[in-house]
């Protein structure tokens, strides 16, 4: 490190050469004060240079930011592209289940063999049957005319039909269990014939009787009893049914 002499020192300096080597010669005294004068000038200088370069901080050179290039003058300039489209990502979609097997029809369809008996005070008036595919229905009417002698002189006076209309459908056949659905509309007659204050006798009464059961469950080639009036008449469907024969092979 260089120490550096302000000018008061340097004016002592000369005054202590003065005074060691006196005045004899005032030409060497005076060059030599000049020599030691620009010697120090020299010195401080130097030293101020040297502090003024360690002190300096290191300014970094000057990098240009990235930026798009400037075509030169005179040429065309050709836009950027425009940012494509993010990809979708690729979807796999599952081959299309085989087509389905056509279903196969039965070889031989359910044909049940019924039988309907009717039944007035236990004893059996009338009676339908059939042969009839499951789904399907029977509808069967019967007649019966009737004469009645009314009177005071039992003659007979007119007549009255005594119509019965059944309908029979085979829902379906479960196991050993077919199911019948079935509705009825018949004229039924009373027990007891009414008479007149004299007591001439008057026809029975005919009444109107509707009965439908939904679902009749029969056991193959049993019989089932269905009853349709409780008293005066007493009147029950008896009813039977079993598979055809080609159709329970």
């Amino acid at each position: 490190m260089v120490r550096t002499y302000p000018p008061c020192c340097v004016a002592d300096v000369i005054a202590s050469l003065g005074a060691v080597h006196g005045v004899a010669n005032m030409t060497l005294w005076k060059h030599c004060l000049t020599l030691t004068f620009c010697a120090a000038l020299a010195v401080t200088s130097a030293c101020a240079v040297g502090q003024g370069t360690a002190q300096q901080p290191e300014v970094p050179a000057y990098v240009p930011a990235p930026g798009p290039a400037v075509a030169p003058a005179g040429e065309p300039t050709t836009p950027p592209p425009p940012p494509s489209a993010p990809t979708a990502p690729a979807t796999t979609t599952a081959p299309p289940p085989p087509p389905a097997a056509p279903a196969t029809a039965p070889v031989n369809e359910a044909v049940v063999q019924w039988t309907l008996e009717v039944l007035r005070d236990g004893q059996q008036i009338d009676s339908f049957d059939g042969t009839t595919t499951v789904g399907q229905a029977r509808t069967d009417t019967h007649h019966k005319v009737v004469a009645h002698n009314v009177g005071c002189k039992d003659q007979p006076a007119g007549s009255i039909d005594l119509s019965r209309t059944i309908t029979v459908s085979p829902l379906q056949v479960r196991a050993n269990l077919i199911v019948l659905s079935i509705d009825a509309q018949e004229t039924l007659e009373g027990d007891t014939a009414p008479s007149t204050p004299e007591g001439c006798k008057l026809p029975p009464q005919p009444r109107q009787v509707s009965a439908n059961h939904p679902g009749l469950i029969v056991p193959d080639g049993q019989w089932v009893n269905w009853q349709i009036v409780d008293r005066n008449p007493s009147l029950v469907y008896r009813v039977r049914a079993t598979l055809a024969p080609h159709a329970a092979q």
